[in-house]
């Protein structure tokens, strides 16, 4: 394994130029008792709030404003307590690196099954949408390992896109009643049709790119093999 902090990260996204400057600048103001841990427990907190308010739409369809607060918070947490870290000088490398992916998946988990729990989209896409997700996770995270490259972005989308497309359904699902397509097994949801979209684009691009990073190693094992000789 390479060592942590040789990792090169790779976030080449669209929101980037907004993004960049504005935690740069947060990162020099937010108080000094706002630690890295702190950020990572705002964080947490705000994926809490997206699962309590998207369970609540079942009650009222204004919780879906809450839900999309509960992005902003967990972008805020997740996004600046890596950045603090740095800009403070008091990175623990394999400590944040641990710390950060494992509660990424427990929010991720916790978002995902949010949804699925509301009036908007079946929890089986909604699943079938997070196990496409982790998949993309664990091949970040292997991929981390065996290159020392911490890429996050694919297409130039990482996390902050998801985040900001969620909140986008979220206004659609407030504004606009929800068509419904008729299929052969019955009348299905458009919403239920795009999670099952995104989750067979996730599949794909797992599959494809484990396929090609194998091939990658592969030749580079046997490149190093043969060179001991």
């Amino acid at each position: 394994m390479s060592d942590d902090q040789s990792h090169k990260r790779v976030n080449d996204i669209l929101l980037g130029p907004l993004e960049r400057p504005a935690l740069k600048w947060l990162s020099a103001n937010v108080p000094s008792w706002m630690t890295p841990d702190v950020l990572t427990l705002i964080g947490v907190f705000g994926s809490v709030l997206i699962f309590a308010s998207y369970v609540l739409t079942n009650i009222d369809a204004g919780f879906l404003w809450l839900a999309s607060l509960g992005f902003v918070i967990n972008w805020f947490g997740d996004s600046l307590d890596g950045t603090v870290a740095r800009y403070r000088k008091i990175e623990r490398p394999k400590y944040g690196f641990f710390v950060d992916h494992t509660v990424d998946a427990f929010s991720q988990v916790l978002i995902f099954c949010g949804i699925g729990l509301t009036p908007y989209l079946s929890f089986n896409s909604a699943i079938l949408a997070l196990v496409g997700y982790l998949l993309m996770s664990i091949f970040v995270y292997v991929n981390t390992y065996v290159t020392g490259v911490f890429k996050i972005s694919y297409g130039r989308l990482g996390p902050t896109e998801v985040r900001a497309i969620a909140v986008l359904l979220n206004l659609g699902f407030f504004f606009f009643v929800i068509p419904s397509i008729e299929l052969p097994w019955g009348m299905v949801p458009i919403s239920d049709l795009l999670a099952y979209g995104i989750a067979v684009l996730l599949f794909s691009i797992f599959t494809i790119s484990t396929i090609r990073r194998a091939r990658e190693l592969a030749k580079f094992d046997k490149a190093s093999v043969q060179n001991q000789i």
